[in-house]
């Protein structure tokens, strides 16, 4: 049976060439510790983590490599500037289509005397920055919000809130999991971004970040501490960048395999990347035009949005029809409320859910042709 990937919206496949070889070349061959090790080796795997965040600073325009942080995850990112940012009796503001990754973090934080606000979002996912504005109040401290939604692609208009932002002294903490690689994200306009690496960055999982800039990073308490290799001879955390954040053993396979994932992605372009997934996503709403039974959630073109197409099938079990595209056509996707009930809420899919199909620069219009054939076979001849 043929296999079709285009979950890449949960996380890429397949990766960048050369990322799982330069993983298991470390592990095979120089599977040291950095800033521990007294020996070229631990010296040569730190001075490859020093390149690797140089290559970050390059593709989000930012220009200090000490403050871009490593963390598991990105949801562990957004934990961190979240809960060591705000302070108790302090507001912020997010948007309807936010990730539980923020979601969770904003509702864990407003059992301890922090409160937030929803700004909705339009039904197709848009925001309408006013409805950010009608919001603030004196006790706002910042806007967080996703770049774009992991449901239904549309692009959220970042660089409208940084004005707002900048307006009321606010800080702007971006969710990028879906953009980072895809898009061209800029720091120079944002506090703190979030990112993860095994999406759009097309390294592996279980590896992720931020980005701070220096003043806020001041502004942040580190919510863990623990060993770093420095100031070993202190009790207390550093106070230093990237020390400040990063404890305990770094993964490093991942960073050498996200390094060379990186100068893959630098080599294609992320405009070339990113144009390649919108023509795939162009050929496929087309085709779905003609299919009365299916009906395209959020932006029905491809403008201000990206490769990433929730479908809700009308009278239908989205589920079943799912479950049937992987096991009688290999076609791999993802159904339900994609850890995104108030996105759902907003583009009125909610509680039932969408199947969602995400492609990557490296699927083919052949399998575009296929899905759509598939779906069509599906309805044709019912679940």
């Amino acid at each position: 049976m043929k296999k079709v990937y285009v979950d890449n919206s949960s996380t890429s496949f397949p990766k960048a060439p050369g990322v799982s070889n330069a993983m298991k070349d470390f592990l095979d061959n120089a599977c040291c510790n950095i800033n521990r090790g007294g020996y070229k080796a631990s010296y040569d795997a730190a001075l490859k983590i020093i390149e690797s965040r140089k290559l970050l600073c390059e593709i989000f325009n930012f220009n200090n490599p000490k403050n871009v942080i490593f963390t598991p995850g990105i949801t562990y990112s957004l934990n961190m500037i979240l809960k060591g940012f705000l302070k108790d009796g302090e507001h912020v503001i997010t948007t309807s289509m936010e990730h539980n990754g923020v979601m969770r973090v904003l509702h864990d934080l407003s059992q301890n005397k922090i409160n937030y606000d929803i700004a909705k979002c339009g039904i197709d996912g848009s925001i309408d920055v006013n409805s950010i504005s009608k919001l603030i109040n004196s006790k706002t401290k910042a806007v967080v919000m996703t770049h774009a939604s992991n449901v239904c692609g549309t692009i959220l208009s970042i660089h409208e809130v940084v004005d707002i932002c900048a307006k009321n002294n606010l800080k702007l903490i971006v969710d990028s999991a879906q953009t980072a690689g895809i898009l061209d994200v800029d720091m120079s306009y944002i506090d703190a971004l979030a990112f993860t690496c095994h999406k759009g960055l097309l390294a592996s999982q279980g590896l992720g970040g931020f980005i701070v800039k220096s003043d806020m990073a001041e502004e942040i308490r580190p919510i863990m501490t623990g060993g770093t290799g420095s100031l070993s001879h202190e009790i207390f955390q550093p106070d230093f960048l990237p020390d400040k954040f990063e404890f305990g053993t770094l993964n490093i396979p991942a960073i050498l395999g996200l390094k060379k994932s990186i100068e893959y992605i630098k080599s294609i372009g992320i405009k070339n990347i990113f144009e390649r997934e919108l023509e795939l996503t162009k050929l496929f709403l087309s085709k779905l035009e003609s299919l009365d039974a299916v009906k395209i959630i959020g932006k029905e073109n491809t403008d201000g949005r990206l490769a990433v197409i929730s479908l809700d099938f009308a009278g239908k079990d989205n589920a079943e029809i799912a479950a049937s595209l992987d096991e009688n056509y290999g076609i791999m996707t993802r159904c339900g409320l994609h850890c995104a009930p108030n996105a759902h809420k907003t583009l009125g899919t909610y509680p039932h859910g969408t199947i969602r199909f995400s492609f990557g620069h490296l699927n083919t219009a052949d399998e575009v042709e296929y899905i759509v054939h598939s779906i069509k076979d599906i309805l044709k001849r019912g679940v």
